[in-house]
This record gives C-alpha cells, structure tokens and sequence, in this order.
C-alpha cells in the first residue's frame, strides 16, 4: 500500500487523506495524486499521511469494491486482523497504525462501476465524541460542498466499524469521507471538487493557506432510506442521482430476461437520491437506490 508522509515546515495537526479504498473509483485517487503534486511543504503547517491507493489489488485488476486476492471489500474489514489474509493485513494497519496517529481522518470515494451518483461530503452524528462531531460538522460545511450529509451514529464500543472512516469515528478522531465522480470513470470536474475539498478544510484547519470558496445555500441531508432488489433481473429507472423523488412514487422496475416485469420500484419517501445503480443487472438484496432527506 503507498503511503506518502508530508512534514509541513512549521508544526500543526496531522491530517490523514485516504482514496482507493474501493480501487474501481477513480476520480479520488486522481484528485489524492495531483494533491500530491501541488502540496508545497514549506507553506504546510502539520502533516499530511496520504494513501492515494488503499486497495492496490483491486485498482489494478478492475475489480470493484473486493480484493480479488483474497475477495474481501476492504470497506467492511475494520477493524481488521494483523494475521488474515491481505486485506484484513491493510485494515489492521490502518487501525493499529494510521488512524491512532491522525486528527483528521478523510476518506474519499466515488461513484464505481455500477453507481451514479451526486458529489457529497458526510460524516456521523456521534453523541459520545460532540467535540469530534461538532468539527466534522463545521469542516463539512466549509468544504465547498452543495450537499453535506450526516449519518446517525448507533455503535457500542465493542462492536467492529467495518467501515474505514467509521472506524476513524468510532477512536474518537475527527471523520470525514468526501463521495465525488460516478460510472468507474474520470471526471474532471469530479476531481476538481475533491481538490477544493480537501484545500478548504485545510484552509479551515489552519494547516494551508488557499482560497475558501463557500456555497451558500448548503443542503443538509440528514435521514437516509434505502430500496434494496427483491429480485434477481434487468433495472430499468428513468431517474438520475440528484433528482427529487416523492413518497410512493414508481422509481424502477425490474424485469425478467424477456423484459417480463417482475417488480415495480417505488419510493419508501420524498427525497433526493444520493445514489443509485445505473447499470442494467440486479441481484436479490442489491442496493438499488439511497434517498436521502431532512429529518
């Protein structure tokens, strides 16, 4: 796994940025190597632990979300195992190794092969850590981001994370993760908001001096429901990430292989969807589509 360590000339906190931890979303791991390029040390104040690809194994075979040496989905190996195979190996590194040293953990991730979705920053609603929460919160609405999401936050102490930057949460750090690009392809301005991200929240930290470009109208997204796939078929949606769906209304269908509709898709309630999937094939028990609204 690289790892690449920034020590900014004058002494500060130490922020942790992490991509490729599903190795099929690009634009993260794009945005993560120009940050590489374009960070100068002697204007940085603290430190900077850069991960640009977590899931080396899957960036380079194509493999969305698993690890096809070992067919584990690093996003839900935490907190890992020191003697398991190669992933659960990479989720204990970054629990016993990455996340202890971080103040600021970001991990950053986008739409993969399959998934359409709108860009948005998010972080959990953990009432045990409000020091922690309250600042994921204040960076996430300086971050550039139209769309701030938040998570409730419902694990005991001795429950696994799974996720990398729940975990991150769960030791009481400072969690973030950024959703920005979609379809497993590279877009430029899906990069580019990666980049203003990451720059204002440093900004904010007082760890880099940019130009903080705020929004103005921040949408606060903070009550998520989920359609999952009672069949195995075809997905046919006319909708989009971004567009406004209403309770009860027909999202998608999916059909059989002769185009037989074998069920109808309706809203569970009115919202705007964070993501879906956008391309054909269905399993029983897939993600079908997250709609996101105000509590």
């Amino acid at each position: 796994m690289p790892i690449s360590i920034i020590k900014g000339k004058n002494k500060g906190p130490i922020f942790t940025i992490v991509a490729g931890v599903h190795g099929y979303e690009y634009p993260p791991i794009i945005a993560t190597q120009e940050l590489l390029k374009e960070i100068d040390a002697n204007k940085l104040s603290g430190t900077l632990i850069v991960v640009p690809i977590a899931n080396i194994g899957s960036f380079f075979s194509r493999t969305p979300l698993m690890n096809p040496q070992d067919k584990v989905n690093l996003n839900g190996a935490l907190p890992g195992k020191s003697n398991g195979s190669i992933t659960y190996k990479i989720a204990d590194y970054f629990k016993t190794k990455i996340i202890p040293v971080s103040d600021v953990f970001l991990d950053i991730h986008g739409g993969g092969a399959a998934e359409d979705l709108m860009p948005f920053i998010c972080y959990y609603r953990n009432e045990k850590k409000p020091e922690q929460t309250e600042r994921a919160k204040q960076l996430s609405e300086t971050s550039g981001f139209e769309y701030v999401v938040s998570y409730p936050y419902t694990l005991k102490d001795d429950q696994p994370a799974k996720y990398v930057f729940k975990q991150a949460t769960q030791d009481g750090k400072i969690a973030l993760s950024i959703e920005s690009g979609k379809l497993g392809n590279v877009q430029k301005d899906a990069v580019v908001l990666i980049k203003k991200g990451v720059y204002n929240m440093l900004t904010q930290m007082e760890m880099y001096k940019s130009t903080i470009e705020p929004i103005k109208n921040i949408v606060k997204l903070n009550n998520q429901t989920y359609i999952r796939s009672n069949n195995q078929g075809i997905f046919y949606s006319p909708y989009n990430a971004g567009d406004s769906v209403k309770e009860g209304e027909t999202v998608g269908q999916i059909t059989d292989e002769f185009g037989v509709v074998l069920s109808d898709l309706k809203a569970p309630t009115s919202g705007i969807i964070l993501y879906k999937i956008s391309t054909p094939p269905v399993n029983i028990d897939d993600t079908i589509m997250c709609i996101s609204n105000k509590l």
